[in-house]
């Protein structure tokens, strides 16, 4: 049987984090976004309520909740402010590395700082020269004895000036592309420098910052799974994580749908509000059928997950439909303000700008498309996230 209906457990946390966004985001979110202020109250605030830090194991001190529950709370807090909810979000992609491949004693001590702790991690993936081609890091990590000595640059790292911990990809096979890369846990207080904060379009409440590796070294056992099996940890981490930054996206559409709507209520233009006049009408409708077609995917991504089954082709579907919805609404509603859209005085030149790097974070809309045609042209057997890690 087929069921979308959320429990009365998903129903409250869907209350709690709309009243938290709500109450918490949604007053300070333009304010944050004019002067790029970095969250710090507001993310505090997130962990007391467990907001973040959603699918930790209970074993380790987290909530252990499923995926399905993560992209609810994902959606509400988005559309208070998808800037603010990426930083509190964001160490759901950092950890989901270690949760799928690190041993129980890496798991017990950084996992743990998070749950004791309003602490950050970040994800260190993307560097220069290697953004859709991962293949072409130029990070290395080499052996010395009980130590590995890590040495190259990420960019584009969220949460990168204010983590405690980052989860590294190095090349540990130089000459074996994507099948020489492992991953890392990698302390900040073991020498890690932060570059520089970026300024940016959107997003703005969100920290991004460029993060340098010279010559750190850390433990033997800080390796995440196997040697040379770190782009499988990374691509799987992603299924995981994409359902998320879809959630996010439907958020974003959804606020901006909202104002729009209210918008075309108030404005009055030969003597009627223009939500009178059907070419406002149809922009609405558009609006309001790919913001459930986001939701519904997204939530079909999170529903395998949760019930143990492969959901790659699922995921890139939700990551790019929902993403391009979030800028397809953005920009209508911009047109329907029509000038007072393009001034920063109204809300939704922000939601506008929000949108766009939900286009290109956690793989671009044209590197999802290669997925979804790969596996459609392509496609291979049914397979559990157990069995993919086998």
């Amino acid at each position: 049987m087929v069921d979308f209906t959320l429990t009365d457990e998903q129903k409250n946390l869907r209350e709690m984090a709309h009243d938290f966004a709500r109450n918490e985001m949604r007053p300070v979110a333009w304010e944050y976004d004019r002067d790029s202020t970095w969250p710090e109250d507001i993310i505090k605030k997130a962990w007391e309520l467990q907001l973040m830090n959603n699918h930790i194991p209970e074993e380790y001190g987290g909530v252990g909740l499923g995926y399905l529950d993560g992209c609810v709370i994902e959606e509400e807090l988005a559309w208070g402010c998808s800037g603010i909810q990426t930083s509190v979000g964001c160490n759901g992609l950092a950890t989901a590395p270690l949760i799928l491949g690190g041993s129980h004693e890496l798991k017990k001590e950084y996992l743990g700082r998070l749950t004791e702790a309003p602490l950050l991690a970040s994800f260190c993936l993307t560097e220069p020269d290697a953004g859709s081609d991962v293949s072409g890091m130029k990070t290395t990590a080499v052996k010395k004895g009980d130590k590995w000595v890590i040495n190259g640059s990420k960019c584009f790292i969220t949460n990168g000036s204010h983590a405690n911990f980052y989860t590294v990809y190095a090349k540990t096979d130089k000459d074996a592309g994507h099948r020489g890369i492992s991953a890392f846990i990698v302390p900040r207080d073991a020498g890690v420098v932060v570059d520089k904060k970026e300024d940016k379009m959107g997003q703005r409440a969100s920290n991004t910052a460029t993060i340098t590796f010279p010559e750190v070294e850390i433990p033997a056992d800080h390796l995440i799974g196997e040697e040379n099996k770190g782009f499988k940890l990374a691509m799987m981490t992603l299924d995981r994580t994409r359902p998320g930054v879809a959630a996010m996206a439907t958020g974003i559409a959804r606020a901006a749908m909202e104002f729009a709507v209210d918008y075309s209520k108030e404005r009055v233009q030969f003597g009627v509000p223009i939500a009178m006049h059907q070419a406002i009408q149809f922009m609405i409708a558009d609006m309001a059928t790919e913001i459930e077609a986001s939701r519904l995917l997204t939530w079909k991504a999170a529903f395998q997950l949760d019930n143990g089954e492969r959901n790659t082709l699922v995921s890139s579907h939700a990551k790019r439909f929902a993403a391009d919805t979030a800028m397809r609404v953005a920009t209508d509603a911009v047109q329907v303000y029509g000038g007072y859209g393009f001034i920063k005085e109204y809300p939704v030149e922000k939601l506008m700008r929000d949108a766009k790097i939900m286009q290109l974070y956690e793989g671009t809309a044209q590197i999802q498309r290669l997925v979804i045609a790969r596996e459609t042209l392509l496609p291979r057997r049914a397979e559990t996230p157990a069995a993919a890690t086998a």
